[in-house]
């Protein structure tokens, strides 16, 4: 049992307001995931330069500023244990400075939008320790993590990002995620953990580089990912959420003219404005809902 949330912010005024209505969502789910907490937040910036979002462990910040400068020219900001690192250099080559020069720090996303930050424990102290209420963006999904397929690590808290700009949270369970991890290593998806969301990240993000939409992504994903899910999945656009065609895991969404939302439960979406007069209903199973994309 875990808890998923997600908020798509149609008026921009509310963009200033994204992490404070995001942190309560999260914050409401953890009576369905005690063990770790995460988000993503989508904020569209004016420089085209590329954004990773680094857990850098137990690597001083200071220690991996001055090893970091010695390879690129980058911009770093700190957010407790997390480092995002700005640069113009091509991603294919920051990714391999990091992989061949810093093995004890993980990348957990990259692109021009996303930024994630993702820790073990209570999902109240993580939205404390990211110091979530003071973000701003255009739309974000979080996950709050009851552990059963892998370790309680960071590297197996969601979000999992595998793309540019593209993550997937997840509540549920793929039996065929061994087989299908075997498949995508073939054709060069790296995983970072034993994690089953994972699996699935890298399977929505080998989709798109092949130029399928996300809806249609999606729906083959409904022939391919054996086990019951559901899943938000975000890009630079948007979000997607889908629920397996048995429809085991719960959903709810609330839509007015100012936002959308999903939740695992009602309950973590109690204080958004204007929620009693929103269009509240459950997604319907084997269906791709979408906004923005």
């Amino acid at each position: 049992m875990c808890g998923i949330v997600g908020i798509y912010l149609k008026n921009k005024k509310l963009q200033e307001s994204l992490g404070s209505l995001l942190s309560k969502m999260l914050i409401n789910m953890g009576s369905r995931g005690p063990d770790s907490a995460g988000f993503a937040i989508y904020k569209e910036e004016e420089s085209d330069k590329y954004k990773y979002s680094i857990c850098i462990n137990n690597l001083d910040f200071e220690e991996f500023k001055k090893r970091i400068n010695e390879h690129m020219k980058s911009e770093l900001s700190r957010n407790s244990d997390h480092v995002i690192l700005k640069t113009s250099s091509k991603p294919s080559d920051v990714l391999k400075v990091i992989k061949n020069y810093f093995m004890e720090v993980s990348v957990v996303g990259y692109g021009k939008s996303i930024e994630i930050f993702k820790q073990v424990g209570n999902p109240t102290d993580v939205v404390k320790k990211f110091n979530l209420e003071n973000y701003s963006g255009s739309h974000a999904i979080g996950h709050t993590r009851m552990a059963t397929e892998s370790a309680i690590t960071t590297d197996g808290s969601h979000p999992y990002s595998t793309g540019e700009d593209e993550c997937l949270v997840h509540n549920g369970s793929l039996s065929n995620h061994n087989n299908l991890r075997r498949k995508l290593k073939k054709i060069g998806v790296n995983f970072n953990s034993e994690n089953d969301t994972e699996v699935a990240a890298g399977y929505i993000s080998s989709n798109l580089s092949k130029q399928k939409s996300l809806k249609e992504t999606l729906e083959d994903g409904l022939k391919d990912l054996d086990g019951f899910y559901t899943f938000i999945t975000g890009t630079r656009e948007g979000f997607a959420v889908l629920r397996d065609e048995i429809a085991c895991k719960p959903a709810v969404i609330a839509e007015t003219d100012d936002y959308v939302a999903i939740a695992s439960e009602f309950q973590a979406m109690a204080h958004l404005p204007k929620v009693n007069s929103a269009k509240i209903f459950e997604p319907e199973p084997g269906v791709v809902y979408s906004w923005g994309n």
